[in-house]
């Protein structure tokens, strides 16, 4: 019985991650080209991404999978205001983006959809987002990345 558990344990751990290597410069400086992700698939089953988590999608645009910020949830109203992003109206923080290198970005605002995300990328400069394509609904969310290197 303990083997059959054991067996059992590590088919689910391998099904539920995956490693995925990083494409484009959207993520940068979290994320560079090169860079190797771990992907978690199973948590966003039963509980929803929270702001600021790494999500992987299918990117409509260009059918591949995408590494992309949450940065509003269902519900949530977004704007960006000069390189600034606002939820609900309130400016955020966002340690690692530099605003001075995407001043003059202007977006939304737009209300988030019910069970879906707004999601961009940390390079706003060079990033094909939300913005672009709209909110991700939280089924067509791949998984979470839990490790980087």
């Amino acid at each position: 019985m303990t083997t059959f558990v054991l067996i059992a344990g590590a088919a689910l751990l391998v099904a539920g991650v995956e490693p995925l290597q990083v494409t484009s410069d959207s993520m940068t400086p979290t994320l560079r080209p090169g860079d190797r992700v771990v992907v978690e698939k199973l948590s966003l089953r039963w509980r929803s991404p929270k702001m600021g988590d790494l999500v992987v999608f299918r990117d409509p645009l260009h059918e591949q999978l995408a590494v992309k910020r949450v940065v509003a949830l269902g519900g949530q109203t977004v704007a960006l205001e000069d390189a600034v992003l606002v939820v609900d109206g309130t400016a955020r923080r966002e340690p690692g983006i530099d605003p001075k290198k995407i001043d003059s970005t202007y977006f939304g605002p737009v209300t988030v959809p019910a069970n879906a995300v707004f999601v961009l990328g940390d390079n706003r400069f060079d990033s094909i987002d939300s913005r672009t394509y709209g909110s991700i609904p939280l089924g067509e969310l791949h998984g979470r990345v839990v490790l980087a290197f």
